[in-house]
């Protein structure tokens, strides 16, 4: 039931208590026709109305006749009002909601040579996060295996919550003297956040796999068998991928694979060299910029004066810079005025009441 913007969700309740009520004032008026005597007594006998045919008297009893017939108006207009508000009065919110319908996956390679290096790459993330406002984030970390820190979310303080965690533990294994000085707890704290990551024995740094476990979290991506193009209307998706492409072991998937696998699925792969200075010359580190370039992405260096920012761009770049909008329509409450009425009529009501008892 509506009338114009308001409507009822509850339009029966109301109708309900009515009836109800209309069968309890039939009911006890009944009661009291039948309990009534037919006639009079014959004797006269002495009341309090005797006392009171003044015209003092009289005036006392307008004047309580009145405030009574006040007093329930202002309850009846009470009971009105808060069965109004039992049938949920709504009106439809429309609002336009502004956001970038975007997925970035922060993919980090946590193996023994990329360890020291990671707090810097945690740090580039964190600077990643405050650049962007309504994208989902998600982070993986991976060495022979993967692990998910945090799913795709846009819970920002949730993200940098968990950031700032993984920076905190990584702190002590920077350095070898870092190392040496950790307490128990640290070393335990560092066990516990790389749990899941060394599932396989003497194989470590597996890249190719732990690209595909990182675009795992991304909801287009599928087996090899299974790709289908992107379509228009869907989240575009981004992958950060931090590591020194340095692998020890038979991988699943090559890099080069793997790269194939996130471009089937359109999701575009962005490269920061995690590893020594030494190493940005390595045929290992080349040969990632180069199959990182081939599909679209930009390769960083952690040492590049303005890589995030031009991460950042490039990203904006790609997906374009303009927030999407939608306009979102949902059914709220309204109690509006109805609220305001009930709460100075019942006021009414209680203030006559006490007066109708002095």
């Amino acid at each position: 039931m509506s009338i114009g913007n308001l409507s009822w969700r509850w339009p029966w309740l109301p109708v309900l208590a009515l009836i109800l009520a209309l069968a309890f004032s039939l009911l006890a008026y009944r009661m009291a026709r039948h309990g009534k005597p037919d006639q009079e007594p014959e004797a006269r006998v002495w009341t309090l109305n005797s006392d009171l045919d003044t015209e003092e008297g009289h005036e006392a009893l307008r004047r309580w006749r009145r405030l009574n017939r006040w007093a329930a108006v202002l309850l009846s207009l009470a009971l009105l009002m808060a069965l109004s508000l039992a049938a949920r009065p709504s009106r439809v919110d429309r609002t336009l909601e502004q956001g970038h319908n975007r997925d970035i996956v922060l993919c980090l390679d946590v193996s023994g040579s990329t360890l020291p290096y990671d707090r810097q790459v945690i740090a580039s993330y964190l600077d990643l996060v405050r650049n962007f406002r309504g994208e989902r984030m998600a982070l993986s970390i991976f060495n022979s295996t993967s692990r998910t820190v945090f799913p795709l979310t846009d819970d920002y303080d949730m993200i940098t919550a968990e950031l700032s965690k993984a920076r905190r533990i990584l702190d002590g294994v920077q350095s070898q003297d870092r190392i040496d000085a950790m307490s128990g707890r640290q070393y335990q704290d560092i066990s516990d956040w790389l749990e899941g990551t060394q599932n396989r024995r003497d194989t470590t740094s597996l890249i190719g796999d732990g690209l595909v476990g990182c675009a795992a979290l991304l909801p287009q991506f599928a087996p090899r068998d299974q790709i289908r193009p992107a379509k228009a209307d869907q989240r575009s998706s981004s992958l950060v991928l931090a590591t020194d492409n340095v692998v020890s072991g038979k991988p699943t998937y090559t890099l080069e694979e793997a790269l194939k696998l996130t471009s089937a699925a359109g999701i575009a792969v962005d490269g920061l060299y995690s590893g020594p200075d030494q190493g940005t010359k390595d045929e290992s580190t080349r040969q990632m910029q180069r199959l990182i370039e081939a599909q679209g992405g930009i390769f960083l260096r952690r040492q590049d004066g303005n890589s995030i920012n031009a991460l950042v761009r490039q990203i904006e770049h790609r997906h374009g810079a303009d927030p999407r909008q939608q306009e979102q329509s949902s059914l709220v409450d309204a109690p509006g005025w109805w609220t305001l009425v009930l709460a100075l009529a019942l006021s009414g009501y209680l203030l006559l009441a006490w007066r109708l008892k002095r």
